[in-house]
């Protein structure tokens, strides 16, 4: 698609997405700028337009899905089945960026290899993709937690403050549109090692935010423990 105009801000309302900007969307020739326009996306429309190498059953099923995260994981799964993640790792759409970051999650391999290839996803430029990349990968985070932690310690003293923000929210003992983690909903002090480094010197808005929402999560089962970490 040529000759798109992008609106000068992004929508707020599905009904104020501008139609050309919404078949921009969809034909994966443009990313959103809101959570709205992302939720606008028509799955069916932009899965046969950039992915023909889905079946048609798998597009349909992918795209009848009502729940957005349960979808994310449904385009991952299938990406993972018929090609390889990096054909969307940088694809114009960010819905097919977050369904790359799911297709790693979904792959047979070990937690840090998918950690390796899922880093680029986790720094990118759009704030959804980073937030699908740590939303895929934390089931298997869950998973090992004694595993996670250790492997996620070193990013949050990394230089980017996009890597050292993963480390904190994929790790949130409650989370956002995700399961809780029970074992740090319980044990919230295993994580100590990859929190101190971000309670000491973080300076960045987006990278304290995240910290300040896992403190308020463990406050929630162990608001004792949270006090002392702050003082």
């Amino acid at each position: 698609m040529t000759g798109i105009i992008k609106p000068a801000k992004g929508a707020r309302r599905i009904a104020d997405i501008p139609p050309d900007w919404l078949a921009a969307l969809n034909s994966g020739a443009a990313e959103s700028r809101t959570l709205v326009e992302g939720l606008a996306v028509n799955f069916g429309v932009l899965l046969r337009a950039c992915c023909p190498m889905l079946p048609r059953e798998t597009i349909q099923t992918i795209a009848l899905e009502p729940k957005i995260t349960r979808r994310m994981a449904l385009l991952g799964q299938g990406i993972a089945l018929h090609t390889t993640p990096e054909v969307f790792a940088a694809h114009p759409s960010d819905t097919l960026r977050g369904g790359a970051a799911y297709a790693i999650a979904a792959l047979p391999l070990t937690l840090a290899e998918k950690l390796n290839r899922l880093r680029p996803l986790a720094d990118d430029p759009h704030f959804g993709v980073r937030e699908w990349a740590w939303l895929a990968l934390r089931p298997a985070l869950m998973a090992d937690t004694d595993k996670a932690l250790q492997l996620l310690t070193p990013w949050a003293e990394d230089t980017a403050p996009n890597i050292r923000r993963f480390a904190s929210e994929a790790t949130r003992p409650r989370g956002v549109w995700c399961a809780h983690w029970p074992d740090l909903k319980k044990e919230p002090w295993r994580a100590e090692p990859l929190l101190k480094p971000l309670l000491r010197s973080e300076t960045h808005p987006y990278v304290k935010a995240s910290v300040r929402n896992w403190l308020n999560d463990a406050a929630k089962s162990q608001p004792e423990w949270v006090a002392a970490l702050r003082t």
